[in-house]
C-alpha cells in the first residue's frame, strides 16, 4: 500500500502515521510504515482508536507479508464502519444492504406479476378483435370466409393467455432467494 519509509538514517524521512501519532521514533523495520504513510494520518488514527496499536501490530505480525495490505484495508474499513455504527459496525451495513436487496426482489416480483397481468389482459382484448377482423365474410355477396393462423376463438385466446401466464410464472420461479 502506502510508500512511507520510516525514520532512521539521519532524520531525512518523516515517521509513519503510526509513529507520529504515538510520538515515538520510527525504526527502519517499523511494521506500520508500509501501510500507514505519513501523508494519511487519519487512516492510522481511526484504526488505533478502534483496535489499538498493540493489537494491530500483533495482527500484522501474524499475517504473511503479501496479505498485510489487504488486512490493513479491512481494518480501516471495519474501523470506519464501527465509528459510524458503534453497536453493529460493518455487520450493520451488510444487514442493511441485504434488507435492501430483499425489498428490491419483492418490488421486482410485484412488477413482473403486473407485467404478466397486463399481457394476459392485452391478449384477451387483442385476440378476439383480430379474429373479428380476419373472419369477415359470408355476407350476401357469397364471399368466402378468410381464415388466418392468427384467428382464435375466445376460449382459445383465453387458453393462450393462461399458457403465457404459466410460462412467465415458471421463469419467475427460477429466481433463488438470498442465502444469509
Amino acid at each position: 500500500m502506502g510508500g512511507g519509509s520510516c525514520g532512521g538514517g539521519g532524520g531525512a524521512s518523516s515517521p509513519c502515521a503510526s509513529c507520529k501519532l504515538l510520538r515515538r521514533r520510527c525504526a527502519k523495520d517499523c511494521i506500520f510504515a508500509p501501510y500507514f504513510p505519513p501523508d494519511d494520518p487519519h487512516k492510522f488514527a481511526i484504526v488505533h482508536k478502534v483496535f489499538g496499536a498493540s493489537n494491530v501490530s500483533k495482527m500484522l505480525q501474524e499475517i504473511p507479508v503479501h496479505q498485510r495490505g489487504d488486512a490493513v484495508s479491512s481494518l480501516v474499513y471495519e474501523a470506519n464502519a464501527r465509528m459510524r455504527d458503534p453497536v453493529n459496525g460493518c455487520v450493520g451495513a451488510i444487514s442493511y444492504l441485504q434488507n435492501q436487496v430483499s425489498q428490491l426482489q419483492l418490488q421486482l416480483a410485484v412488477a413482473q406479476a403486473e407485467i404478466l397481468r397486463l399481457q394476459q389482459q392485452h391478449a384477451a382484448i387483442i385476440l378476439p378483435t383480430a379474429a373479428q377482423l380476419y373472419c369477415r365474410g359470408g355476407d350476401d355477396d357469397h364471399k368466402p370466409r378468410v381464415s388466418s393462423p392468427l384467428v382464435m376463438s375466445s376460449s382459445a385466446s383465453q387458453a393462450a393467455a393462461a399458457n403465457m401466464g404459466a410460462a412467465a410464472l415458471t421463469n419467475f420461479g427460477s429466481l433463488q432467494p438470498l442465502q444469509y
